[in-house]
């Protein structure tokens, strides 16, 4: 499994391509189309997911077919398969609601969204945000090994062991 980033919009969103052989998964296509068709380039797109509904995560979605878009609302909390894709789908609400972590278990790699950044966590303080739910995700994530590298949807990837013991949230 291949993974790439390209930063998009004028919030710098990550938006990750996660490839296996010639089939892709998008995830949090936040704008900028262009360059996010450049990145794909030829390759087949199996799925594109969406962490959570906030406008810098979702500004390209309406150039993919919608059969091809997964969220919390068609993704179950557990193990999910797309195309030659198999993770496991955990609800993190907190930042807000809907917001879910793609945890892909063989490659030790979990696409987090705005749940949590290299030495912080996102803003609950947004449209259905929440505190409590984020010190529920929290408790939730720690339960994960620590050598886990966390893909955030905005700035430098960090390691769950690394949130763990530097994170003041954790």
């Amino acid at each position: 499994m291949k993974i790439e980033k390209i930063e998009v919009g004028y919030l710098n969103t990550n938006c990750y391509i996660v490839s296996i052989d010639n089939q892709v998964l998008v995830i949090d296509p936040g704008d900028e189309y262009k360059k996010i068709e450049k990145l794909i380039n030829n390759r087949e797109v199996v799925g594109v997911i969406v962490t959570h509904y906030h406008h810098d995560h979702i500004g390209a979605l309406k150039n993919f077919e919608a059969s091809l878009i997964f969220d919390k609302h068609n993704l179950q909390e557990g193990i999910n398969q797309i195309g030659p894709f198999t993770f496991e789908v955990i609800y993190t609400p907190g930042h807000r609601e809907d917001a879910i972590t793609i945890y892909f278990k063989e490659a030790k790699v979990m696409f987090v969204g705005d749940f949590i950044f290299k030495g912080t966590i996102g803003r609950t303080d947004l449209e259905t945000g929440s505190m409590v739910d984020m010190e529920k995700s929290i408790t939730k994530i720690k339960r994960y090994d620590d050598d886990i590298i966390l893909y955030p949807g905005h700035g430098e990837f960090t390691t769950l062991g690394n949130e763990k013991r530097l994170n003041p949230y954790f």
